[in-house]
């Protein structure tokens, strides 16, 4: 017996696929802000679609933490804990050092081949000043280095760290009008020369001053926002 989907059930997967798609774009760009609720009607005739893809593409937010189902069953999207990031921030830098260390050690040729192909990408993003595209190719980037490691575990925590800061990276880029200087591509180019002259130690250094720059700027972002909302 064919296996070959129905029309209706590859327009249904689509039609899931590009509700998906419209309301990730709109939460990493901030469009949609956190704690701001998704109206399934709505979204429904916005997007011309039924309810069921709508819902189908809310379940995979829900698996990425973009969204939340509340207990009375409607949905919102994710609130960033700003209040417990220092953690998170602790996490993402070791992980970028670990993984930098051990692509450093157990790279292949290939993995070299892959790492140059998304930092392309990723300069090319930055060219273009696509937001988007840079939060997608700089986890690419970072996701290669972490497979060149050859640990599987390092490698789906980092991928974990990567998907849970997307909107922060947002944040960060934004704190630059979308202009990334120059200086931070490089930063990108330093780490894989290091990386493809087995330099463990500088690849862990280098690893260190990419993600404390990154969390610096989020910071100081955040500490300003927050004093300009001070009432007095």
């Amino acid at each position: 017996m064919s296996t070959k989907a129905k029309p209706s059930e590859r327009k249904r997967g689509s039609g899931a696929q590009y509700v998906y798609t419209v309301l990730r774009d709109e939460i990493l760009d901030l469009t949609l802000t956190p704690g701001s609720p998704i109206d399934e009607i709505r979204l429904s005739e916005r997007l011309s679609m039924s309810r069921t893809p709508i819902r189908e593409a809310l379940v995979r937010l829900a698996s990425e933490g973009l969204v939340t189902t509340l207990p009375n069953r409607s949905t919102v999207v994710s609130n960033i804990d700003f209040m417990n990031l220092h953690t998170f921030f602790d996490a993402m830098t070791l992980m970028f050092r670990v993984t930098t260390r051990l692509a450093a050690q157990f790279h292949t040729p290939a993995d070299l081949a892959a790492v140059r192909a998304r930092q392309e990408e990723f300069a090319a993003a930055v060219d273009a000043q696509d937001a988007l595209a840079m939060i997608a190719t700089n986890r690419e980037f970072h996701a290669e280095i972490a497979r060149a490691g050859r640990n599987p575990y390092y490698e789906a925590l980092c991928l974990r760290l990567l998907d849970e800061g997307r909107r922060l990276l947002r944040m960060y880029y934004q704190s630059f009008d979308d202009q990334l200087p120059n200086e931070y591509v490089q930063e990108h180019e330093d780490l894989m020369l290091a990386i493809e002259s087995r330099d463990i130690a500088q690849s862990d250094r280098l690893a260190k001053t990419h993600a404390d720059q990154i969390v610096h700027q989020i910071q100081t972002l955040i500490s300003r926002d927050r004093r300009q909302h001070i009432d007095i």
